[in-house]
């Protein structure tokens, strides 16, 4: 018989993009390169050799992509800020005409009633950082806060929700690890020294906004903190989830909940590197006080220790290639998890985004939590009449709100939920090939055609209701 699982009022229903996946416009206003319009344009970095070149033109549709999103019934949507829009080199003053675009796109969300979540970096650098040096920097990370300042004091009068940064594992580890992302390096010392330099960001970031916020602004930043699980109860299995879950987890909440990094991921990547980069004062500085946390959640990870003298299986889900993202753990062996998959080959598992939602609530007790991204690709194609039937995604979308209506039952303070994403886009390096929208994006005609689960969506984010059988 079907139950009705009702959400708390006030639970914002919202749907998640990025700049360079949904803008184009990449040249115009004074917009300068990111590492992913060079990472793109780069022969046989993406799929198809496809960039994000046009994408899908909300730069010029973002008003009609405000109504879409009221049409369906958002309170809430978060979006990025194209850094290298604002601040073409990363130093100096902004460039005003890129930031005239988000005050204009935030007040047709808010004449919408639709709230704002802004997300300051969602991984495209500016090219000239990258240039001197990157996020293995230390430099970068003080531009970063620069930059921080800038849009804080252009649109902290209207916006009020602020996450510093977007997924740092991807930034550091398939940027300058495995080379999978941008910029495509491929340097595991080089991957970790990011790694700590976006925590030094995030710290630097959080102060500058609020010295130029007001005092009812929130802070959040949000993690793609990996749930990781051993293949067996074995003590090698155990302390190869154990590594994994320092260099997914431990390495950025440590420092950014904790004030501190795991004693043993210092340990299990010392031949990696001595972590001199740390410098006294640092972990202070990343160690601020946040308002939320922001999660992101689409499949679990299942991990074992490599049978001795044998290749470790990179069956990881984030990507073909020769370099491991994962440095230090040359012996930990990745698996593919059982079930139904989407088209990304990720394994379909609400269990998991309950207990992510529960580990942060143990962890960080006090701190609210909002799932800043969950979604799922398909293979979405409009039938005869030019509608998109997506029950897979509809299943998948049923299956995690329960999850968070069960964590909230259990006490979790979960403040909402940001479905990834609101339209097709540029899927980084998979280009166009893979769709995560609830709107069907026509690539050749830009025309939007809400799907079957974006009007699944609207009912229960209208109804502050979930359905389930």
């Amino acid at each position: 018989m079907p139950e009705s699982l009702t959400f708390p009022a006030g639970f914002l229903w919202g749907a998640a993009t990025s700049a360079y996946q949904i803008e184009g416009a990449v040249r115009e206003d004074g917009r300068t390169p990111s590492i992913w319009d060079t990472f793109s344009h780069t022969p046989g970095r993406t799929v198809g050799g496809d960039t994000g070149d046009v994408a899908v033109e909300h730069y010029h549709r973002y008003r009609d992509d405000v109504a879409l999103m009221a049409d369906l019934g958002l309170n809430a949507y978060r979006f990025s800020v194209s850094w290298s829009r604002v601040q073409p080199t990363g130093r100096g003053p902004a460039v005003q005409r890129g930031l005239d675009f988000y005050r204009r796109l935030v007040d047709e969300l808010l004449a919408r009633g639709i709230e704002p979540t802004l997300t300051l970096y969602h991984w495209d650098l500016p090219q000239e950082l990258e240039d001197a040096g990157g996020w293995p920097a230390r430099e970068t990370a003080y531009r970063f806060a620069e930059y921080a300042g800038l849009v804080a004091e252009a649109l902290g009068d209207r916006v009020h929700s602020w996450i510093t940064l977007n997924e740092p594992w991807c930034s550091a580890f398939l940027g300058y690890g495995s080379g999978v992302h941008a910029p495509g390096r491929t340097d595991p010392a080089a991957a970790l020294r990011a790694a700590h330099h976006l925590n030094l960001a995030h710290g630097l970031g959080t102060q500058a906004l609020r010295a130029a916020l007001p005092a009812r602004a929130r802070v959040a930043v949000s993690l793609n903190s990996a749930v990781v699980r051993p293949l067996s109860s074995s003590p090698r299995d155990m302390d190869a989830r154990r590594r994994i879950d320092n260099l997914a987890n431990g390495i950025f909440h440590g420092p950014m909940l904790d004030g501190a990094y795991p004693a043993d991921l210092l340990t299990d990547t010392a031949a990696v590197t001595d972590w001199s980069f740390v410098h006294d004062g640092d972990l202070a500085a990343v160690h601020q006080p946040l308002d939320a946390l922001g999660l992101n959640y689409y499949t679990p990870t299942l991990v074992s220790a490599a049978p001795r003298g044998t290749e470790a299986a990179r069956a990881d889900g984030h990507g073909a290639s020769e370099h491991s993202p994962w440095p230090g753990s040359e012996d930990v062996a990745f698996h593919q998890t059982p079930g139904e998959r989407t088209e990304m080959g990720w394994t379909i598992d609400p269990t998991g985004l309950h207990e992510l939602i529960m580990r942060y609530s143990r962890q960080a007790p006090g701190l609210a939590l909002y799932i800043t991204e969950n979604g799922a690709a398909c293979d979405d194609k409009p039938d005869a009449e030019g509608r998109v039937h997506d029950p897979q995604r509809i299943a998948y979308l049923q299956g995690h709100l329960a999850a968070v209506r069960r964590a909230l039952a259990e006490g979790a303070d979960v403040r909402g939920y940001y479905l990834w994403s609101l339209l097709d886009n540029f899927e980084w390096a998979y280009g166009y090939s893979k769709r995560f929208g609830a709107v069907y994006v026509d690539y050749e005609t830009q025309a939007r055609i809400p799907k079957s689960s974006a009007h699944w969506y609207a009912a229960v984010a209208r109804a502050g209701e979930l359905v389930v059988d």
